[in-house]
């Protein structure tokens, strides 16, 4: 018989919900556990999150220390996370004395770009072509098969553009590959997409889900720029995205908000690029243009509460604010709904806060 653990019933108001990850993710569901009533105990492997600025509790260690995560569960009902890249058996050791969500299953399949990608051909959704590579060799042998460019990305701990690199021959895949260091990687096909998408997206422990209107977004060296709602995608689209990402929600028996991030083709179709399993940057715009914001949405699956209300009453427009953009803080603060993060140190390509303008319908 499993030892993890199961939620039995809801987490009531005064209960405690424990948070992995103490950046802007973890502090915005931390605010949206406190509308609600419930409390929060942050962990983090640095004293500095800036989540720890809103929580009644905070403990700091290094993620795959099982004594430190032995006391977070004990001060926890449940706990989720707000990054994917956490250590698979310290995920295991704490499913074992309270619930997690999402689930282990969730986070092995979506933490590897070559799972994530098969799992998603498997369930008869389109991607980029896509091959494993192990050498420069097999680097080479990619590139063959591909039918023009590609993006060579390493398998695991990529985010905003790290980890990749674009190639146009043979050679360029084998030297981004040794450029990686020998890590397992994955070459994709360039997929030449009008514009990109993306569905974010809930799914509660009895099975229900939500869906929010897909924003469509821009990326700036890698980085997401702003995500704007509605998107150009006709209605028909905007119900075929949300069909995807149920699709990928129930496969993974996944609870809790995810993201699903398509490639919008000049032809209309919807490719799936990644999918990640927390709440995501496309979706801050909900804070303000929706009753239920993606991260009280996340609290309430989280919790075992009923989901939220998804329905988008104004059209928005989020952007990003990036590196020293922040020390203009004060006229943003006079253009829309400004969130800042809390850091103290504005780096090159560092999120430090966003600002949402809205409108009505």
């Amino acid at each position: 018989m499993s030892s993890i653990k199961q939620l039995s019933r809801p987490v009531p108001p005064g209960g405690t919900i424990g948070i992995i990850g103490g950046g802007q993710l973890g502090r915005m569901l931390a605010l949206a556990a406190s509308r609600l009533g419930l409390k929060t105990c942050i962990y983090n492997d640095t004293p500095d999150a800036p989540a720890f600025q809103v929580t009644q509790q905070s403990l700091t260690a290094p993620y795959d220390n099982l004594v430190k995560l032995t006391t977070f569960a004990q001060a926890c009902d449940a706990v989720t996370f707000e990054f994917e890249n956490l250590p698979a058996h310290a995920i295991a050791h704490l499913a074992e004395r309270v619930p997690v969500r999402p689930g282990a299953h969730a986070l092995a399949i979506t933490q590897d770009r070559l799972s994530e990608k098969t799992f998603v051909e498997k369930l008869g959704l389109k991607t980029a072509p896509f091959f494993e590579v192990s050498s420069a060799q097999r680097a080479r042998e990619a590139f063959a098969r591909l039918n023009g460019r590609g993006i060579l990305k390493t398998r695991r701990f990529g985010y905003d553009g790290k980890g990749q690199a674009k190639v146009a021959s043979a050679d360029e895949a084998a030297k981004a590959f040794d450029s990686f260091k020998g890590a397992p990687a994955i070459l994709e096909g360039f997929v030449d997409f009008e514009y990109e998408a993306s569905v974010v997206a809930a799914r509660g422990g009895d099975g229900g889900f939500a869906a929010y209107d897909p924003p469509e977004n821009e990326h700036e060296n890698h980085i997401l720029r702003r995500s704007t709602v509605p998107s150009r995608l006709g209605a028909a689209k905007v119900e075929e995205a949300k069909a995807i990402a149920q699709q990928i929600g129930e496969a993974l028996e996944y609870v809790g908000v995810f993201a699903v991030e398509l490639f919008v083709g000049k032809d209309g179709a919807l490719l799936v690029n990644e999918i990640a399993p927390r709440v995501h940057n496309s979706g801050h715009w909900t804070i303000e243009a929706c009753a239920c914001s993606q991260f009280e949405q996340h609290i309430r699956a989280v919790a075992g509460w009923p989901l939220g209300n998804v329905v988008r009453h104004a059209d928005a427009v989020m952007e990003n604010i990036i590196g020293a953009e922040v020390d203009a803080w004060e006229s943003l603060a006079k253009t829309g709904a400004l969130h800042l993060y809390g850091k103290m140190q504005a780096r090159t390509g560092r999120k430090m806060g966003h600002i949402t303008r809205i409108r009505a319908k």
